[in-house]
């Protein structure tokens, strides 16, 4: 039906509902009385006032299949204005008010003209997609507004392959009742057991603002099951109406990973990012791409990607510039930290207000075998970047560092505590703040286990755990990056910024969670352990005892004492950069941990 005879058609029944209901009031109260001129005014009255009012309330252009109390106010407030326009009219003309004629009219109203709206609403839930034939039964855990919008388009929409047949929910006052006809059959300890006695094949977790902890908790339970484990999208998206039965998606592990977001403080951020110049070194890695992202949601004006991959800086410059809202200028930078002239040039020709410095090597395993790479990397080429950021006097640079950076028992992470040394050193002297902000493993990034593990998986395993006590500490890609910008907010200047991420997490228990999200068991998927790796420590730290100050500088945010610098045997590992590979690996080891023979001439460098 076209929007105009859909329109004309509703008029037509108003019309008639409304001219003809004030005179059968009339004959309901006072059968053998002809109708006089007050009843002819008021249903004139009664006409115009309906259209008016019905205008006003948009009663014309509701979708009516999916009418709910606000439809149903709508048609309250349409019909008992219109009525009471029609009892002013009555009392300015005679002084005298039907009252009880104007009661059965309005009751009448709200019977005829909103019965035939909620009729297109009955019949869609009575006779519209209820065929259950060859669909998959599903549990919602979560009786709240979300999980009660996905029954609803679950019950109502032929195209989806699930049907709800009940509820699960923690909160007692819910429980043992019906919601849209399906029953709240408990708490989460209930899941296991309705899923047998149901034969449940889907579960859709519908607690948008659930916790980390408690989501944990959930899909517990439902790992108890062969049942498939689905989540709805976050609340934001519930909130801006995005939520459809074809955003619910397979419960992820980085669901259960990831912690509990942190606030920003966006007006410090946009303070200093807002119309300058922002530089990303390693712009087209997993973190160097999110700072980018990031940091254009605060409108700078012009964004330097560089990085070393032409394939990864070409990749992120095409999405940036697809999703300009801010009309940013993006410029792109194909150059290696490695080469001084070029940083000191890049610095000289974009004159950036910010940098953020994510270029560097990061796998463990490779760098043990490739030392030397990893000083040039990630020392000099540190020291590059910040030794041009200092000569062009940019404002704040903010270097990304690891967890691995403490107690570094390998060349990548003695390698990046020898480059926090270098900016902490050069920020005594220099008119740049030089900050450091320490992490631990990201999600999804390159060299992440995740992507490892689902493609063993995929492959039929076994899925490989170096060992069983391994421990990991676990953030995601846009949390990490966020954080890269809240430090550079916070900088005062030779500080190494920490965020607070929880409970570290045992690899295996990681593994287990994949395994059984993808829909195995261990025995189909076995594990396998394979050893430590050269390198490799059973658990990371984020700070030494002796580097933790007693407060936070922001909610989940701590800051790392200044250590005592010695940088001459730092810039001695520089100088010395092509010694033997093995000799190399012991004196980044001793220096960035203070072994026996830098005691000798140092202080302990890590205080």
């Amino acid at each position: 039906m076209t929007y105009q005879r859909r329109l004309l058609t509703l008029i037509l029944i108003d019309s008639l509902i409304v001219l003809s209901s004030i005179y059968v009031s009339h004959y309901i109260l006072v059968p053998r009385e002809r109708p006089g001129f007050v009843i002819g005014v008021s249903s004139l009255v009664l006409f115009f006032g309906h259209h008016f009012f019905a205008n006003r309330y948009k009663l014309y252009k509701r979708v009516w299949k999916y009418a709910s109390v606000g439809e149903l106010i709508s048609v309250f407030k349409g019909v008992t204005f219109s009525i009471l326009l029609a009892l002013l009219i009555q009392l300015i003309l005679v002084q005298e008010l039907y009252y009880r004629a104007m009661i059965i009219t309005w009751m009448m109203h709200i019977i005829f003209i909103g019965g035939v709206r909620f009729s297109w609403r009955l019949y869609r839930d009575s006779y519209v997609a209820t065929d259950q034939t060859n669909k998959k039964k599903a549990l919602i855990v979560g009786a709240g507004a979300a999980g009660t919008m996905i029954a609803r388009q679950l019950k109502h929409n032929p195209n989806v392959e699930i049907y709800p047949v009940a509820f699960i929910d923690d909160d007692p006052t819910k429980q043992r009742l019906e919601i849209l006809g399906l029953p709240v059959v408990g708490g989460r300890e209930k899941i296991e057991e309705t899923v047998k006695v149901l034969g449940i094949q889907n579960i859709i977790i519908a607690i948008p603002s659930l916790s980390k902890k408690s989501l944990n908790g959930i899909v517990e339970e439902c790992n108890k099951t062969r049942a498939k484990a689905q989540i709805v999208p976050m609340l934001e998206d519930l909130m801006t109406g995005k939520i459809a039965v074809s955003d619910v998606r397979d419960v992820q592990v980085e669901d259960l990973l990831g912690r509990e977001p942190v606030e920003l403080d966006t007006d410090a951020i946009e303070q200093y990012i807002q119309g300058n110049v922002i530089l990303v070194t390693g712009a087209g890695g997993s973190i160097g791409s999110e700072v980018c992202r990031q940091v254009s949601k605060f409108s700078p004006k012009t964004v330097i990607l560089l990085g070393h991959g032409e394939n990864s800086i070409h990749s992120i410059e095409l999405e940036l510039k697809g999703n300009n809202v801010h009309h940013i200028e993006y410029i792109t930078e194909i150059a290696d930290v490695q080469d001084r002239d070029k940083m000191f040039s890049i610095m000289a020709k974009h004159q950036p207000q910010v940098v953020f410095h994510a270029a560097a090597h990061k796998h463990v395993p490779l760098m043990e075998r490739n030392p030397e790479e990893a000083v040039k990397n990630n020392i000099m080429g540190t020291k590059n970047v910040a030794d041009a950021a200092d000569t062009h006097r940019v404002q704040t640079f903010v270097m990304i560092s690891t967890d691995k950076a403490v107690n570094p028992p390998n060349v990548m992470g003695a390698t990046k505590r020898l480059a926090e040394m270098i900016i902490q050193d050069l920020d005594k002297r220099s008119a740049t703040r030089f900050v450091a902000v320490r992490f631990g493993n990201v999600l999804g990034s390159r060299g992440s286990v995740i992507p490892l593990f689902k493609e063993q998986i995929k492959k039929g395993g076994p899925v490989t755990v170096t060992d069983p006590e391994m421990k990991r500490y676990f953030m995601t890609i846009p949390e990490a990056s966020r954080l890269v910008l809240q430090a550079g907010a916070l900088a005062q200047g030779g500080e190494i910024f920490v965020l607070d991420m929880g409970e570290p997490v045992k690899i295996v228990d990681l593994a287990k969670n994949l395994i059984k999200l993808s829909g195995y068991t261990e025995e189909e998927i076995p594990i396998r352990f394979t050893g430590i790796r050269p390198g490799e420590k059973l658990f990371e730290e984020l700070l030494n005892e002796n580097e933790v100050h007693d407060h936070q500088v922001y909610p989940k945010i701590y800051i790392g004492k200044t250590s005592n610098l010695y940088i001459e045997e730092i810039h001695e590992v520089i100088e010395n950069v092509h010694m033997e590979t093995q000799e190399l690996k012991k004196r980044l080891l001793d220096l960035a941990n203070n072994r026996v023979e830098v005691k000798k001439k140092l202080v302990s460098v890590m205080k």
